[in-house]
């Protein structure tokens, strides 16, 4: 378990669901700006950096090839990591194919499934969101093919320029693994990612959990000790949370 205690006036920063490339470069251009610029008003402050997963609306690493863009984003990344702030990446479902680029380039580590951090003594759970749960049964069923070995090693055949313009589709596209449901409330009794966290409380105490996926910025109690967050998205809401002594929902104004 990696431990993260903030210093004076420090904070640990979360965000998640940038998706960077959707639904065309062009358009997600004004948005990668806005994240950049948020990414240096919180680096003077910063005592680590927590992407939660969908940075990209699409990413795949070919042995010597990645996707072409969001050069701004990655060169900012890279100036914060080498100022010595930790960044943590969690893939989501459109940047599951991330293999270790970010890891050999901006010595950020990269993480596939949920983690366990202790914050300032609190025990934080974080992850993406996407498969977890009783329900969400569509994606699981397109991740297990996704993430299948043999299909991984097919689809790095592809010329990049085919496969690229191919993923960029299917990630807009395809309603399962990027449909409207992700961004309306079902109620907390039909919200799986709550039925996940009070399932995961039943065996082990967490303090938080910490989601993305979701596209919706949501604070929910879970017993008098525990409180799920759920960080929006930076498509309609850019949003992003911090802590120090308690997790603070925010919406970042331009």
């Amino acid at each position: 378990m990696i431990e993260i205690n903030t210093t004076k006036n420090k904070k640990v920063y979360f965000a998640s669901d940038q998706h960077l490339g959707a639904p065309t470069p062009e358009k997600s251009f004004p948005r990668e700006k806005k994240f950049v610029a948020w990414l240096n008003l919180i680096k003077d402050d910063a005592e680590a950096i927590f992407l939660v997963g969908d940075l990209f609306d699409f990413w795949f690493e070919y042995e010597t090839v990645v996707p072409k863009g969001f050069v701004r984003v990655l060169g900012k990344l890279a100036e914060i990591r080498d100022s010595g702030i930790p960044i943590y990446f969690f893939v989501g479902n459109h940047d599951l194919w991330m293999n270790d680029y970010f890891e050999k380039e901006l010595n950020i580590p990269v993480y596939h499934k949920p983690q366990v951090f202790l914050i300032n003594n609190k025990k934080v759970f974080i992850g993406h969101g996407d498969g977890l749960g009783p329900d969400d049964k569509g994606f699981k069923r397109m991740k297990k093919v996704f993430t299948f070995p043999l299909f991984k090693w097919m689809f790095k055949w592809f010329h990049p320029d085919l496969g690229v313009k191919l993923g960029q589709f299917m990630s807009v596209k395809n309603k399962m693994i990027s449909g409207d449901e992700d961004s309306k409330f079902l109620g907390e009794d039909k919200e799986w990612l709550v039925q996940y966290c009070k399932r995961k409380l039943e065996s082990n105490h967490y303090d938080y959990f910490v989601f993305g996926h979701r596209h919706l910025p949501l604070e929910i109690q879970l017993n008098e000790n525990s409180k799920y967050i759920n960080l929006g998205d930076w498509i309609n809401y850019f949003t992003y949370a911090e802590f120090s002594t308690d997790f603070k929902l925010l919406k970042y104004q331009q």
